[in-house]
């Protein structure tokens, strides 16, 4: 039998139950065994008839219960019992504001009062109360096409405790799909074990396409919003042309959200512990469930078994993580496991979820708030004494007399930079600091300087704590790495870093992950010559004829392309946005701008002839923002190094500086082969070291192991 009205949920015999044929007569007893193969109601309203009754419920507390429903624009049901066959029908209803002693009920949609008066009457109503329901036995006053009217009883009873409380759902869309064959229809009600759905089936559609014995994949959704995607298995369902509704579990308890790695975020337990609240996406009610552990880029929560609402592969669109009432940050996040606890006080569930987005800001301060959870002396991007910094950068010999020389014209500048950068907090940058007792022992800085690139840089400590203090700050940074490149908004596909390959400490590390990955398109390192202002300023700046200096273009990107294939086969053109197609949209300029800092990028093409011989990229950004200025500079890229004379190549430096306005800014020169073969005085030698975070930072990680302990 199907019915045309959704809130009247029949009950009817076990061959109508079930999708699979039966040769048995069909009979009008409902036997209890049959009762179990129910599905179109909630399965714990089937039978409650039979069940034992509770506690005594006045009518001044069902009453109250009443209104809470009608408040909450929800339902009850009253109970119907054929007046000839054992069969029983369950209407749902909705309640009108009650004052006491009457309570008229209103139907949902169409119902065929008549009908259902001749075979049918009113035995009970079942008010939902948590786990259990509240039953009361009404005296009929009318019952008309409009509804029900009832005189209430002085007392009502509670009756069958809930296994698992069944949540009413709300404008959830259903997608159900099965060997090519796709369903849609609406989500009914909702539990962290089974959900309910009604499908429908439009011409020349069949629900004989779907086999109950075989998985089906399922789709909940809101408008543009997927909520959950999964294999499911059909535990059971009811019969029909048109629409039928199926019983619906997921096949699985855990679910990859990220591919499965050696090393994880290290969790933390915080005392007080913190609870994360937010509306259910499929129930729209609010939950609110306290926080067992925590890491940078999930945490876990427990549940009663009972009222469990959350299910491996559930999205949650926007969840408020509370640590006290003036601390709270909101992300989004999935479950992505669930499992008994070992919890030995009841049945408790087990829940994990991923962060799968949330604001830079807020990210930051989570992430300070476990550093210092982890080690009480590790800071990040905390407000300093900038003068206890400088300090600092002086006394470790980060700034020696040679650096200091070409920073003090511009100190008063270089103030203002670092004022903006250590106390403002900005979302393109990030500082991690490792002190003991007020003083600074160790220091490092990272700065978004690409589209999906950070750079790393001031890696400073003293030399009585360098083997702790400078190691500290490198965990601290590899562990925000770690925590964040899977975050989109976080664009942290690439990890940047120059050093210069005399320096043992970054040599070890940075060189070594290299060696270790042995992989230039996980991990490269291109070195460049470093030539200072007086190097080229005294340089004729006069091109010869048939050079010139022009805008770089597409097809010069894809000649830069093939040349850097052959040079190295690195990463630097990805992770330097300098690709073909990819290098014109820029969006960090208006970034800086909006952070109260400067950040410009000018390309220009060095042609011979119309043949393309080097890549020039002036970077123009706030004096100081790189204390050795690499982020305030022209870089040379020479894709012919046979060919292209110095002097040419020198005052094509020249050139580009004057036409960005940039006076007395330093050189970057790749390759570093070409400068020494055409014997161009330089300064130094920098490394730049790139790595792909996605696919190699767990070699990162292990190289680092016995350096650092991860676990």
């Amino acid at each position: 039998m199907e019915n045309s009205n959704s809130n009247i949920v029949q009950i009817e015999s076990a061959s109508e139950a079930q999708t699979s044929l039966n040769t048995q007569p069909e009979t009008a007893e409902v036997t209890s065994a049959e009762k179990s193969l129910l599905g179109d109601t909630a399965p714990e309203i089937a039978g409650l008839a039979e069940q034992k009754e509770g506690r005594k419920v006045s009518k001044e507390q069902l009453v109250n219960r009443l209104n809470f429903i009608n408040f909450q624009d929800d339902v009850i049901h009253i109970h119907f019992t054929h007046r000839e066959y054992e069969r029983t029908m369950l209407v749902a209803v909705a309640p009108e504001p009650c004052l006491g002693d009457t309570l008229e009920l209103r139907w949902l949609g169409t119902t065929d009062v008549d009908s259902m008066l001749k075979s049918y009457h009113l035995d009970f109503m079942l008010v939902s109360h948590g786990q259990k329901f509240i039953k009361s036995v009404p005296e009929v006053l009318d019952i008309d096409a409009k509804g029900v009217c009832l005189a209430l009883p002085e007392i009502s009873r509670e009756v069958s405790h809930r296994k698992v409380d069944r949540q009413r759902c709300r404008d959830i869309s259903v997608y159900v799909l099965q060997n090519s064959a796709s369903f849609s229809g609406t989500l009914l009600d909702f539990t962290a074990s089974s959900f309910r759905t009604e499908l429908k089936a439009l011409p020349p559609q069949s629900f004989d396409w779907i086999d109950p014995s075989g998985p089906v994949n399922v789709i909940l959704f809101s408008g543009n919003q997927t909520f959950f995607s999964g294999e499911c298995r059909i535990i059971r369902c009811t019969q029909g042309q048109n629409t039928r509704s199926y019983v619906l579990e997921s096949l699985r308890q855990e679910i990859p959200r990220y591919r499965k790695a050696e090393f994880r975020s290290q969790r933390q337990t915080l005392n007080p512990s913190p609870n994360i609240n937010f509306r259910h996406p499929l129930t729209r009610k609010r939950v609110d469930l306290k926080v067992i552990d925590l890491s940078g880029s999930g945490f876990s929560v427990e549940e009663d078994e009972n009222t469990a609402v959350l299910l491996p592969g559930l999205i949650l669109p926007s969840i408020e993580l509370r640590f006290s009432s003036s601390f709270k940050l909101n992300c989004s996040a999935q479950v992505v496991f669930r499992k008994p606890s070992k919890d030995k006080m009841g049945k408790r569930l087990r829940c994990g979820l991923a962060i799968i987005d949330v604001t830079a800001v807020e990210h930051v301060k989570l992430l300070g708030m476990l550093h210092q959870a982890k080690d009480k002396n590790s800071y990040l991007c905390s407000d300093i004494d900038l003068d206890d910094l400088w300090d600092f950068f002086f006394e470790t010999g980060f700034v020696y007399p040679s650096k200091y020389a070409q920073l003090h014209k511009n100190k008063a500048e270089i103030r203002e930079t670092y004022e903006k950068l250590y106390t403002r907090s900005p979302e393109i940058a990030r500082h991690f600091i490792y002190q003991d007792n007020g003083a600074i022992l160790g220091h490092m800085a990272m700065v978004r300087f690409w589209k999906s690139a950070w750079l790393t840089h001031h890696h400073a400590a003293r030399k009585s704590a360098l083997n702790r203090a400078g190691l500290m700050v490198l965990d601290q940074i590899s562990r925000l790495v770690y925590d964040s490149y899977r975050l989109r908004s976080m664009h942290m596909d690439y990890l940047v870093c120059y050093y210069r390959p005399q320096n043992r400490f970054p040599n070890r590390i940075f060189g070594g992950v290299a060696g270790y990955i042995n992989n230039p398109k996980g991990c490269s390192v291109d070195s460049f010559a470093f030539l200072k202002p007086t190097h080229f300023d005294h340089v004729q700046a006069n091109l010869p004829v048939n050079w010139e200096l022009g805008p770089l273009t597409d097809e010069g990107l894809c000649d830069l392309e093939y040349f850097y294939e052959k040079a190295s086969g690195g990463l630097m053109l990805k992770a330097l946005d300098l690709e073909p197609r990819k290098c014109w949209d820029d969006p960090l300029q208006a970034e800086f701008s909006a952070n109260g800092f400067r950040r410009e990028r000018h390309l220009f093409a060095l042609n011979n002839d119309g043949r393309l011989q080097a890549v020039l990229i002036v970077y123009i950004s706030d004096i100081g923002l790189n204390l050795s200025d690499l982020t305030h500079c022209v870089q040379a890229l020479v894709l012919d190094p046979e060919h292209l004379p110095s002097e040419i190549l020198l005052a094509s430096l020249q050139q580009v500086c004057r036409a960005t306005g940039q006076n007395e800014v330093p050189a970057l020169i790749y390759p570093l082969s070409y400068v020494e073969k055409q014997s161009i005085p330089f300064e130094k030698t920098y490394n730049l070291w790139i790595i792909h975070n996605h696919s190699q930072f767990e070699y990162y990680f292990k190289y680092l192991n016995r350096l650092l302990r991860y676990k």
